[in-house]
């Protein structure tokens, strides 16, 4: 587990308090139900933005708090406990791409900006159904980005794409001409538009594209987290308190042994997850190496505590009118996200050689 500073103590109570009074799973429910176009609801992220949660990753002359990837974490693993629905990952993993690899004008001109929640930014990445950041096909030529993206998140209200090419990232305003969108509608209600680029102007970003995903997956890692520890105590105070063929469920032996095992499972998740986001924050040579035991972990251990949160809460875990099935949707889809435990498995392993 992490040390924390008192800063990121103070932050990570705050909005978890703030998680916890104004966006609860009612709040992701009502969500839903509403449909809006962006898949969120932009009130909400606006409050965020005032707390600052915005500009976690963004240094403070442009208006952020460089509070780094471990603060950021801990706020998406708060949020994540109440599925509650934001683009903060997607716009702090566009954002570093600027901080990382924009030239002074890009930064001046767009960091500020993300940074109060005024433009959602979002990564433009993968060109088919699985992750596979090497399939690349988009072009750029004379500063036109021509291509198509699959899945983006957040990309129904991005007005800044941080795209693939053949040859780097480059950075797209929305806003600029030549960019069309298609919603998706996914299980777990959030937003992941098809994104059309047709000679869009672009500007190329000095950063390497595998840097910037890792940052977009560790950042998916402390959401995951985040939803595994939720559904994993929602489970357990109902295996204290219902009662079947006249005894609690708690002390059925068979049931104690599955809660241990996921517990020690969720551990484990904290410390590689943790692991990964100090790695980024700490400069190390081996972030690659971090990030992919923290996805590889994180897949699994959230795929089995929120299929056991609804088979453990029975009838009721199957039914739209109880939050289980929002944890095991969203689960699904954060697992695909940035590849999947197989595909992390084979990258780390592909790291140290074998």
């Amino acid at each position: 587990m992490a040390a924390l500073n008192e800063e990121q103590t103070i932050l990570r109570d705050m909005v978890r308090e703030w998680a916890d009074n104004e966006s609860p799973v009612t709040a992701f429910r009502k969500m839903r139900d509403a449909a809006p176009a962006e898949g969120y609801d932009p009130a909400a992220w606006a409050t965020m933005a005032e707390m600052g949660l915005a500009g976690i990753v963004i240094p403070e002359e442009f208006g952020g708090t460089a509070f780094g990837y471990l603060s950021l974490g801990l706020v998406l693993e708060q949020l994540g406990r109440n599925l509650a629905a934001s683009p903060l990952a997607a716009t702090s993993a566009a954002a570093s791409a600027i901080v990382m690899g924009g030239s002074a004008d890009a930064k001046s001109k767009w960091l500020p900006r993300i940074a109060t929640g005024e433009v959602v930014a979002t990564l433009a990445i993968d060109e088919g159904p699985n992750h596979d950041p090497a399939r690349v096909a988009t072009t750029v030529t004379g500063g036109k980005l021509t291509g198509t993206k699959k899945f983006v998140a957040e990309g129904d209200s991005a007005g800044l794409f941080v795209v693939s090419a053949i040859d780097g990232l480059y950075l797209v305003d929305a806003a600029g001409g030549g960019v069309s969108r298609s919603t998706r509608r996914m299980a777990d209600a959030r937003s992941h538009a098809d994104v059309a680029f047709d000679d869009a102007p672009a500007t190329r970003l000095d950063v390497g594209t595998q840097a910037i995903i890792d940052r977009a997956t560790a950042a998916t890692c402390a959401e995951m987290l985040g939803l595994a520890v939720q559904a994993f105590d929602t489970t357990n105070d109902y295996l204290k308190t219902r009662v079947q063929f006249g005894q609690v469920l708690s002390t059925f032996q068979a049931l104690q042994h599955r809660m241990a095992k996921m517990f020690t499972e969720l551990e484990l998740m904290r410390s590689v997850v943790e692991g990964a986001l100090e790695a980024i924050d700490s400069g190390r040579s081996d972030v690659d190496q971090a990030v992919s035991l923290a996805k590889a972990v994180a897949s699994e251990t959230s795929r089995l505590v929120s299929r056991e949160m609804v088979q453990l809460h029975g009838g009721i875990g199957m039914t739209d009118e109880y939050d289980a099935g929002f944890y095991l949707k969203r689960a699904a889809v954060l697992e695909t996200m940035w590849g999947n435990a197989a595909y992390h498995r084979e990258r780390f392993a592909r790291l140290n050689g074998y």
